[in-house]
């Protein structure tokens, strides 16, 4: 492949380095919580989050129905967010999402449900899918995604809606 010059990132290298970049959020938020640090409060949490199941609205034989979707999300003990996430998109292709959000409660802490908003930057989707999101510029785009859940004591589940396209069912443990 000819060198372009300038200053021009290709979208794989883009997402290869946001995809370092949220591999070290994750391993200072595990390293943090192993060490029991002080930039943690009594009541903020981490949760690590499987995604297992993804549904399209308009099943198709090339998406991927199982997105290997991980993630580690801190939540202060106002409801705030921080997180970062790595999955295989519709399509096969590596990606990452870098997000803070905020999340509402209705019941008791150890047990409730709960409606969570995020925004932040999505890493991944690249020729030929660069389209199938919103704000997408070589493969980095804007993403806002909301969930409903239920949580009790230290484990919980989602219910995430990925746009027109479909939702995904998600598991987590507060570590």
């Amino acid at each position: 492949m000819p060198r372009i010059p300038g200053n021009f990132r290709s979208p794989t290298t883009v997402s290869k380095r946001f995809g370092m970049l949220i591999i070290g959020v994750l391993l200072l938020f595990i390293q943090a919580t192993e060490a029991n640090a002080d930039f943690f409060a009594e009541d903020d949490r981490v949760t690590v989050i499987f995604g297992p199941i993804t549904y399209h609205y308009s099943p198709d034989t090339e998406h991927n129905p199982f997105p290997w979707f991980a993630a580690i999300e801190w939540e202060s003990a106002s409801r705030w967010e921080l997180g970062g996430a790595l999955f295989k998109n519709s399509f096969y292709q590596s990606c990452g999402y870098l997000y803070g959000g905020k999340l509402w409660t209705v019941g008791s802490p150890d047990e409730h449900i709960f409606f969570k908003l995020t925004a932040g930057a999505l890493v991944g989707y690249v020729k030929p899918y660069d389209q199938k999101i919103p704000a997408n510029a070589d493969g980095l785009g804007l993403a806002i995604i909301p969930a409903v859940g239920y949580k009790y004591q230290r484990v919980s589940t989602q219910f995430v809606i990925l746009g027109t396209s479909g939702f995904m069912w998600t598991l987590g443990y507060d570590l």
